[in-house]
């Protein structure tokens, strides 16, 4: 069987790609992230999930390497991951009242062969007090997390609605995307 390898460090994606039920090992792609200058959001996901997929695809010959990135976009303008709580808040402060875009790219290569996918995901979030901001903030602390909420939690009472045609996209890694990456790939699903 072909080794299957998730070019991430992410136990959001890890434990998404769980769920598909195939044995796969986790590598750290060595990926310098920081946008280009005037490099639009989408482009940006697309970017990186690939040089991702490619990145660990050289140190393993033969396997198939999942690479995947996520970037917000708010007003034409990507949002990164916040890394302090003041950050979070400030985020979720102009997020407030306002449609976000959500690009998450996909890639799956294997050194010869490179297959692609895009979701986009649209979050309407409701108007949001400075208090319920700082509640939330402090109950989920999701530093780590693009657009500074976990949709999977408490994050999920931020909103107004959510559009998408994968449930999973907003997590990190679209599996429906996947899945019919993979099948190309030669993956038996289910």
């Amino acid at each position: 069987m072909t080794a299957l390898i998730l070019a991430s460090t992410s136990r959001y994606r890890a434990q998404l790609l769980s769920r598909l039920g195939l044995p796969f090992s986790s590598i750290a792609p060595l990926v310098d992230e920081s946008p280009l200058p005037a490099e639009a959001p989408a482009a940006l996901a697309h970017r990186l999930a690939m040089a991702k997929a490619q990145a660990v695809a050289v140190q393993a010959p033969g396997s198939w390497v999942i690479g995947s990135d996520q970037v917000a976009e708010l007003d034409g303008q990507p949002l990164g991951k916040p890394g302090s709580r003041d950050a979070a808040c400030a985020q979720l402060a102009a997020m407030s009242g306002k449609p976000v875009l959500f690009h998450t790219a996909l890639c799956l290569a294997n050194g010869q062969q490179l297959l692609q996918a895009n979701d986009i995901t649209r979050v309407h979030f409701r108007s949001l007090q400075a208090g319920e901001i700082a509640r939330y903030i402090d109950a989920e602390q999701p530093l780590d997390c693009a657009g500074s909420f976990k949709c999977e939690g408490l994050g999920i009472s931020l909103f107004d609605a959510i559009e998408n045609s994968d449930p999973t996209a907003l997590i990190g890694l679209p599996l429906i995307q996947l899945s019919k990456l993979l099948r190309q790939a030669g993956f038996r699903l289910p």
